[in-house]
């Protein structure tokens, strides 16, 4: 059985309200947990811990509920480089000074 793991709390409340955005989606769209369930091949008590924001549950699950809702493009773009100023500030901050070319060793101008 794996080690009981418990998140910090700005991991838990962030799932939290992407369970309660998922919910709010799930009900603009009137459609009952059993189909958006079925559609995501999952069952309606886990779609009810996503709902919940439920750390247990697999991100792959999480993603099958987004699809299920025609959400799932947002997911991809999480990580996105375009979406990381930091990693992006630190990728240019290793960037060289100065580029110099390498000359080819052994080779003759004239042939």
């Amino acid at each position: 059985m794996p080690t009981p793991h418990q998140p910090p709390a700005a991991v838990r409340r962030t799932l939290r309200k992407l369970g309660s955005d998922i919910k709010d989606a799930r009900r603009r769209r009137k459609l009952p947990m059993a189909v958006v369930a079925e559609r995501a091949f999952t069952s309606r008590s886990t779609l009810q811990k996503i709902e919940a924001g439920d750390t247990n549950v697999s991100i792959g699950i999480y993603a099958g509920v987004l699809q299920a809702l025609g959400l799932l493009d947002g997911l991809s773009e999480i990580a996105d480089i375009s979406n990381d100023s930091v990693g992006q500030a630190l990728a240019s901050a290793e960037l060289p000074k100065r580029v110099h070319l390498k000359r080819a060793s052994g080779s003759s101008r004239d042939g």
